[in-house]
């Protein structure tokens, strides 16, 4: 088989990114991606795409109606395929056997009897969404079971090693791809003709073939790993509280050993996203099946650190306001789980305001990509009443208007914009003491003290504004 056609079920934040850039490096493929919402499509072939990712407009815009197309005609774009991504949603469960733990696999499942019910030509069915292992075996059962005659499927295994906000270079410059398949002539067909793909722009030394199982296993341990990096630093930032050392020092220390390297060693509220959560749960829950009960506790900790973190920030801001917020108004700087991206799963902000709402706070919020519709929709997922919502909670268009009259400031984002936003003229307009949290340690923090804020931060003790402290011309009282 040559692929000429290939088609994506699921325009989400793997799917869209992942083949608009097959379709720029391979000008002769046809890349359809398809999705059951009219909305998203939509979107899709709209001027403002669903989601914002750095160089992704641009993508889309050099190939869409050329070789890349959005649609929600699902059976079309099956029937044409040669090749077939799997890119839809595997969230974690919220009831039944593996609750808080095991992954969703339906939207997996209901793509496989929609390829079953519709395919009459031989297909490449390649999984691109996170899944547990032996998923492919089930995918391939249920394909073989609704069989129809003189049609044949070979199953294959590609993760994507995607960071959003740094998607597009991701996928251009990977560190490499991983394929997996069925140890058999036809399943290493199937390989050759995906690697075929990738070698447009991938050399083929960075494309590594493993047997399946490899493959799905090597998505959830790699995924595992950076968030426990993530979790140990910030376990060692407690500790540089109490002490007196300097998380940022640490870092920087042990990140210069070679064996170890300095990426993902930076304390922070904690991590977010789609991916480290979910893909941690999903091994706990295979090793609690596998009957590995010290495996599962010990990557259940890395979660565990990382839940303490979130709690641990928000009762320093709520101890360092002396222990009440109630009737406070408090500024939310960033609600995206991380820079460059608009995307609000598992972030960090969530729970920050959650709390803070709990504790009787008045919040303002303000991200440069978020939209108001998703915050809304994410603080009433974790129990806040729209009534509370709509009495406590104001969104705003710029950093300026958040602060204004606010007695604190919390950066939860690491947006760029915030470390250059003019801290005096905000402090100006701030209740006194003007308190700033930076949970993602990316501000001039001996500026802002000598400026006159209260600064609090991640690692490392700050506290009071220097003696030499400015005041506004109008101090308000607390």
């Amino acid at each position: 088989m040559v692929v000429k056609n290939i088609c994506c079920l699921g325009a989400g934040y793997v799917g869209g990114p992942t083949c608009s850039v097959i379709a720029l490096k391979c000008p002769e493929i046809k890349v359809t991606v398809v999705d059951k919402s009219k909305e998203r499509i939509a979107q899709w072939n709209s001027d403002k795409l669903p989601i914002y990712e750095p160089g992704l407009d641009e993508v889309v815009k050099a190939c869409r109606g050329k070789n890349l197309f959005f649609s929600h005609d699902c059976n079309a774009a099956i029937l044409e395929a040669d090749l077939i991504f799997i890119s839809v949603n595997t969230p974690t469960k919220t009831f039944g056997n593996g609750k808080g733990r095991a992954p969703d696999l339906k939207f997996v499942e209901g793509a496989a009897r929609m390829i079953a019910d519709v395919a009459q030509s031989n297909k490449i069915v390649v999984e691109k969404s996170t899944v547990p292992v032996n998923a492919a075996e089930s995918i391939m059962k249920i394909l073989k079971a609704n069989q129809r005659p003189g049609v044949s499927y070979q199953i294959l295994s590609n993760p994507e090693f995607l960071a959003e906000g740094t998607a597009i270079n991701d996928l251009l410059n990977a560190d490499r791809v991983l394929i997996g398949g069925e140890e058999s002539p036809a399943g290493e067909a199937a390989i050759e003709e995906l690697c075929q793909i990738y070698e447009h722009w991938i050399p083929r030394k960075r494309i590594l073939t493993t047997n399946t199982w490899s493959s799905e296993l090597s998505k959830l341990a790699a995924n595992a790993m950076l968030a426990q990096r993530i979790s140990s630093i910030n376990s060692l930032s407690a500790v540089c509280e109490a002490t007196g050392a300097d998380i940022a020092e640490v870092a920087r220390a042990v990140g210069l050993d070679s064996r170890i390297g300095p990426k993902f060693l930076q304390a922070s509220i904690g991590f977010g996203g789609s991916c480290f959560q979910k893909d941690i749960l999903n091994l706990v829950y295979i090793c609690e099946c596998l009957n590995l009960p010290q495996q599962a506790a010990y990557w259940q900790s890395v979660i565990d650190m990382n839940e303490h973190q979130k709690h641990r920030f928000t009762a320093k801001v709520i101890e360092s306001l002396l222990n009440t917020v109630s009737g406070k108004k408090i500024c939310i700087l960033g609600f995206a789980f991380k820079k460059n991206t608009g995307d609000t799963r598992e972030s960090a902000a969530i729970y920050v305001a959650k709390t803070l709402l709990d504790e009787g706070a008045s919040i303002s919020i303000y991200d440069p990509k978020v939209e108001n519709s998703q915050i809304h929709e994410d603080l009433k997922y974790v129990g806040i009443t729209p009534e509370h919502i709509e009495s406590h909670l104001s969104i705003f268009k710029d950093a300026y208007s958040a602060t204004k009259d606010c007695h604190a400031i919390i950066l939860c984002t690491e947006w760029d914009e915030f470390v250059t936003l003019d801290y005096e003229a905000i402090y100006d307009q701030m209740m006194k003491p003007a308190y700033i949290f930076d949970g993602r340690k990316i501000l001039d923090h001996n500026n802002l003290l000598r400026i006159g804020f209260h600064v609090e931060t991640i690692g490392s003790r700050l506290g009071q504004p220097f003696k030499n402290r400015r005041y506004s011309t109008s101090p308000q009282a607390l």
